[in-house]
């Protein structure tokens, strides 16, 4: 996985922004990458022709996204071997049990409301930021991936 690189995937132009003040503010250097809708997402993280991926190191996931939706996206990042255990936080403004839900089925790692208050939120990222660039050990590059038990 590339080192500390963050891929946000976000329509809303003022959350974008938000997360990328947070991040700034966080003290960890890290590089934002911005993808505006499902499908931008998965050519990024997908791309095609590619055995050999350059991922980020975390995914900060939107629901609600033009083209494909976030439960979409996180569904075929899962169902690809590349991508499986790539640590994907779910960051939205969805309150709805069943998105929650269907986002840990799914594969999700995290699930966070996006707090309505500025501080809040930037608060919110910066402890994902600690948390999935610092604290975490992410698994290695070429982890055999095991089939799953039956």
């Amino acid at each position: 996985m590339s080192s500390k690189v963050i891929l946000l995937v976000e329509d809303n132009p003022d959350d974008v922004e938000l997360a990328s003040i947070a991040i700034k503010r966080g003290g960890i250097a890290n590089e934002l990458v911005v993808a505006r809708d499902g499908v931008e997402a998965l050519e990024y993280l997908l791309p095609a022709g590619q055995q050999k991926l350059n991922l980020p190191q975390l995914v900060l996931l939107d629901l609600k996204l033009p083209k494909l939706n976030g439960m979409e996206v996180l569904q075929r990042l899962r169902t690809d071997p590349r991508t499986r255990r790539l640590p994907v936080v779910i960051l939205t403004s969805s309150r709805e049990e069943e998105d929650l839900i269907r986002g840990y089925d799914l594969g999700a790692n995290s699930y966070v409301r996006k707090p309505v208050e500025f501080d809040q939120f930037q608060k919110a990222v910066q402890q994902l930021q600690l948390y999935w660039l610092v604290l975490n050990e992410a698994p290695p590059e070429e982890a055999p991936c095991q089939p799953s038990a039956s």
